[in-house]
């Protein structure tokens, strides 16, 4: 269930500086514990980014899923958001939307994702963005790739097991 402050109250597109003490700031503004998900099942890709829409869609007054679903596919064909070492960043620009939706997933079951590794996924951060958040998305995509890059926040991301210590460690406070 939903909680009065996440209905409708998607983050604005611009962004803070995502170092130092803003850091932490960022990724809190961005998730909640409810919009982080263990145990994803899903039979494919197409099926994965429609649940993932889903849950982008399901705080906005403003995003529809099917609008989301279309921008996340039309993102994949430009080329795979799967980073490597089991991790993508599917995210795509919508339009009619003033804010950034976010949603991280953890899946039952690796998947392939078409990822440069090759390797299959199993983290995923999510986002849907403004149209015309161009900078600041960027930004945004270049710091969670740089999370998922540091040596062992992978292994401690797979083993926790709550949302709210996950965030913790996503936000860079608590381990």
């Amino acid at each position: 269930s939903r909680t009065p402050r996440q209905r409708g109250q998607a983050r604005q597109c611009r962004l803070r500086k995502p170092t130092g003490p803003d850091t932490a700031m960022l990724i809190h503004d961005l998730l909640s514990p409810e919009r982080i998900s263990f145990d994803v099942h899903a039979g494919s890709k197409k099926r994965l980014l429609e649940i993932i829409s889903d849950e982008l869609a399901a705080n906005s007054d403003q995003l529809s899923q099917r609008e989301i679903f279309e921008s996340l596919i039309a993102r994949e064909r430009l080329g795979s958001t799967g980073l490597g070492e089991g991790v993508a960043i599917p995210h795509g620009r919508v339009k009619g939307t003033q804010g950034v939706e976010a949603a991280f997933f953890k899946l039952a079951k690796p998947m392939p994702f078409e990822a440069a590794d090759g390797k299959p996924v199993d983290i995923l951060f999510a986002l849907a963005v403004p149209e015309d958040c161009g900078e600041d998305h960027l930004k945004l995509l270049a710091h969670i790739a740089e999370l998922f890059a540091e040596p062992g926040f992978l292994d401690q991301l797979r083993a926790t097991e709550k949302p709210s210590q996950l965030l913790k460690l996503l936000a860079g406070t608590g381990k």
